[in-house]
């Protein structure tokens, strides 16, 4: 089963949105409550966004405006080197007792 957790926005709840989801009993949807948009993680992005760099700036270009949102929200902007932040695997020379957990291709009956 998948549980999406959906704001309150009406297109969520939308006729054609409700008969999809009646045919497709895989998903059991979750709506937050009414007036708690600091649940919505992209709603208190944009909120820190426009609080921080948008209220508190004047941009003479698009680019002053991108450089300013890059500076205030590193972790938004993609690393520089495709390696950065990877965490690498210990090596070791043990070999694992615990069995491999089945793969999904030999579950795929019980996933449908």
């Amino acid at each position: 089963m998948l549980v999406p957790v959906l704001d309150n926005y009406a297109t969520h709840k939308h006729p054609k949105i409700k008969a999809w989801l009646d045919r497709h009993a895989r998903f059991k949807s979750h709506f937050t409550p009414t007036s708690s948009s600091w649940m919505n993680l992209v709603e208190r992005f944009f909120a820190d966004l426009t609080a921080h760099v948008i209220r508190s700036g004047s941009f003479a270009s698009i680019s002053e405006l991108v450089r300013d949102i890059e500076a205030i929200f590193p972790i938004a902007t993609p690393p520089q080197s495709p390696t950065l932040g990877k965490p690498k695997a210990p090596q070791s020379s043990k070999k694992s007792t615990v069995p491999a957990p089945p793969s999904i291709k030999s579950r795929q009956h019980e996933l449908l």
